[in-house]
C-alpha cells in the first residue's frame, strides 16, 4: 500500500468514526459517542503520523502521545482535550463498578466536548499535506 492509500485508509476510517460519534449522540448514548470521538482524533492522529514519517503510526490510544512524536505545536487546551479524550477511550471500555462515566455524561457534558472533539478534528486535518 503507498503512502497516500495508507493516510486514506485512516481518513475513511476516522470519517466514519465521526459518523457514528454524531449517531449516538442523537440517540442519546453518551459515553459511547464521546469514545467514538476518541477514536475519530486517534486515527487523523495516525493519518498525520503516515503523512509525516511514512511508517505506521505507534501502536497507542494515547492521543497526547501520538501528538509529542508529531511535535505538534498544541495550545494547553489542545493538550488537556487530548488527555481527557483519552480517558474517554479508557472510561467506555473499562467501567468502574458504579458506571460514573456514563453518570456523568449528560447531554450538555457529551455536547461541549464533542464540539472540542469536532474543532480539534478541523484543526488536525488542516496540518495533513
Amino acid at each position: 500500500m503507498e503512502k497516500q492509500e495508507k493516510i486514506q485508509y485512516w481518513l475513511k476510517s476516522a470519517k466514519l468514526d465521526w459518523k457514528v460519534a454524531n449517531n449516538l449522540y442523537e440517540k442519546k448514548d453518551f459515553s459511547y459517542s464521546l469514545y467514538f470521538g476518541h477514536l475519530t482524533l486517534e486515527k487523523i492522529l495516525k493519518a498525520l503520523y503516515v503523512d509525516r514519517f511514512d511508517e505506521p503510526p505507534p501502536f497507542t490510544h494515547r492521543l497526547t502521545y501520538l501528538a509529542e512524536k508529531l511535535s505538534l505545536n498544541l495550545t494547553e487546551d489542545q493538550i488537556d482535550l487530548l488527555e481527557i479524550a483519552t480517558d474517554f477511550n479508557l472510561e467506555a471500555r473499562y467501567p468502574d463498578e458504579k458506571f460514573s462515566f456514563q453518570k456523568r455524561c449528560t447531554e450538555s457534558f457529551t455536547r461541549e466536548y464533542i464540539d472540542k472533539i469536532k474543532e480539534m478534528k478541523k484543526w488536525l486535518l488542516k496540518q495533513i499535506k
